[in-house]
């Protein structure tokens, strides 16, 4: 197995750290992108809130958790800006890494699952591209959203997103997935529990409500009594099951 810690993108001179776990292969490899929760401002890309990359790289994948710049240092939306890095990363170094470029999946947890629906129903959004690989696609094939948050304006911690210059009321409602669902959205298969603490399943099911009635690709798996989700191994085996759908696609 193939294991490193690579570089994916810089800003202002600093570095964006991603740790990538491989096996050789044949054929191109579907990629895995794993975006940490910690509501933006702590958390990393090896916590409980992140995937085993040597786990994943197991199941056939090229897997990478990234780390991002948090809010306590840079105001959103960079850590968003940061994560569309790591998929124009993934397109400019397929050839590199024998990537599938038609296989890329986001797999975030909380915050991160609220960046991964962001990317499935906004995209690039009016922010500009920073960290490089700026010619490259943002593309990718689906979204995994774990413990998610689609709304900021009803969610307590999402004052947390404050870009500077902007009304704070604006700026959570551009940051809200549940603002851009549309048909034309990227699939994503929504995880979340009724006990959650931290995202009250409310705003998830009117996240259920507006991607069905807009009819959005999507999965809803509800729980009753999980909690605030991480990646647990019912997520891998519900996230695994999800991915494997799309491979006759």
């Amino acid at each position: 197995m193939n294991v490193d810690t690579i570089v994916y993108g810089y800003v202002q001179g600093a570095g964006l750290l991603a740790d990538v776990a491989w096996l050789d292969a044949t054929e191109p490899l579907p990629v895995v992108i794993s975006i940490h929760g910690g509501r933006w401002y702590y958390g990393t890309r090896r916590d409980t809130g992140a995937i085993n990359v040597r786990q994943w790289a197991g199941f056939g994948f090229f897997a990478m958790s990234i780390d991002y710049r948090l809010t306590t240092c840079t105001p959103a939306p960079a850590c968003y800006q940061d994560m569309l890095c790591s998929i124009r990363w993934v397109h400019a170094n397929a050839e590199r890494y024998n990537l599938d470029r038609n296989r890329i999946f986001l797999m975030g947890m909380s915050c991160g699952g609220h960046m991964a629906s962001l990317a499935a129903t906004l995209g690039d959004g009016k922010w500009p591209r920073t960290g490089g690989w700026e010619d490259y696609p943002t593309e990718f094939r689906a979204a995994i959203c774990i413990s998610g948050a689609y709304d900021l304006i009803k969610l307590d911690w999402g004052a947390g997103w404050a870009p500077p210059g902007e009304p704070f009321p604006t700026a959570r409602e551009y940051a809200s997935p549940i603002h851009h669902v549309g048909p034309d959205n990227r699939p994503q298969l929504l995880l979340h529990s009724d006990d959650d603490p931290s995202i009250p399943i409310e705003q998830v099911l009117r996240m259920d409500a507006a991607l069905r009635e807009a009819r959005a690709p999507y999965k809803f798996v509800r729980y009753r009594d999980q909690g605030h989700i991480f990646i647990t191994e019912e997520c891998i085996r519900q996230s695994r099951d999800y991915i494997a759908g799309f491979e006759d696609n």
